[in-house]
């Protein structure tokens, strides 16, 4: 049997099991708490979440890699995929190292600090993920539908500018949740009832008015994720008008084969992220709080553990490099 949670000092147990109506000053730290409600099995959890997390560390290293060896790769679709994987292999880290020490050893003290860096990197990353496939599927449109002047339209420089753009406006809009927790001096609890520093499982602890931080919350989650989805159906509006234009059905298959990585990429990505935005917002009296929570966490890790799966599997160039790695290097022993 796992090892359960170390004995926790008398603040912590304070933390644990607050009196009614209690406040306490701003914490130096708080206690993450994991699944509440699972006791302890939720320490055979990591039997999925590990895997998960050493999936996305392998895989995403091995995209990084394959694509920085191999100079036939520095093209603007490779480049992009990097950055996903970069920003894949950053947001598994974000939470991974935290959930798994949580789920395995019981309740941990995580600093008032720590808490904010890791909300403001899980919710920045999550952003830049959804900017990353938006620009993707722009990616495919101008390749499918103007194959002429993609090496015109868009280029290395381009593409580095898009992603500088991206990473500055996810800072941009994620900053505020952090500043938002950080100006109220109480709170009722020092327990997060959650795995990691999310915003609303923090807020909830405060004392004081948090309708800005719901508010923002929503306004937030609708206008990034909204405007990134419209965007990639308006992509995908023009691929599949531009296939439907092709004069055979091998050409149809070749140009719609172009896309199905990204696909199975957006909907690993959006699928469990809307599914768990529905029960959170509309759920929360009928599906359990543990739920929420494991809904959370999968919608997390899930897309970059599949990510580099889903594209080392179905995309030639970086599958048959994989291949003459190994196989090179299985050919020197």
């Amino acid at each position: 049997m796992p090892p359960r949670a170390l004995k926790l000092c008398p603040h912590h147990r304070m933390a644990e099991a607050p009196q009614p109506n209690s406040t306490f000053p701003r914490p130096s730290f708080f206690i993450m708490a994991g699944i509440p409600g699972l006791g302890d099995a939720q320490a055979w959890m990591t039997l999925v979440f590990g895997p998960m997390y050493l999936l996305a560390l392998l895989g995403n290293g091995a995209v990084l890699a394959v694509v920085q060896i191999d100079s036939t790769l520095h093209q603007p679709m490779f480049l992009l995929l990097a950055t996903l994987a970069a920003t894949d292999l950053s947001l598994a880290t974000s939470i991974a190292p935290g959930l798994l020490a949580v789920l395995w050893l019981g309740p941990q003290p995580v600093p008032y600090a720590a808490c904010l860096v890791q909300m403001f990197f899980v919710h920045a990353l999550t952003a830049v993920e959804s900017g990353v496939l938006l620009a993707m599927a722009c990616d495919r449109a101008v390749a499918v539908g103007r194959p002429l002047h993609y090496p015109i339209l868009v280029t290395k420089a381009r593409v580095g500018y898009a992603v500088l753009v991206l990473a500055l406006k996810a800072v941009a809009i994620v900053v505020p949740f952090p500043l938002l927790v950080a100006r109220f001096e109480h709170f009722r609890a020092k327990t997060i009832d959650h795995a990691y520093c999310a915003h609303m499982a923090v807020a909830e602890l405060v004392v004081g008015n948090t309708w800005a931080n719901n508010l923002y919350g929503l306004a937030l989650s609708l206008a990034v994720s909204g405007v990134d989805i419209l965007g990639i159906s308006g992509s995908y509006g023009l691929i599949a008008h531009a296939v439907l234009r092709l004069p055979t059905r091998e050409a149809r298959a070749k140009a719609f084969g172009t896309c199905s990585s990204h696909i199975c990429v957006i909907l690993a990505f959006y699928v469990p992220g809307l599914f768990s935005y529905l029960t959170h917002r509309f759920g929360r009296h009928t599906v359990p709080k543990p739920v929420h929570i494991l809904l959370s966490n999968i919608y997390l890790l899930l897309p970059p553990a599949l990510n580099p799966l889903i594209y080392g599997a179905r995309t030639k160039q970086i599958r048959d490099r994989l291949l003459e790695t190994f196989t090179f290097r299985k050919g020197q022993f």
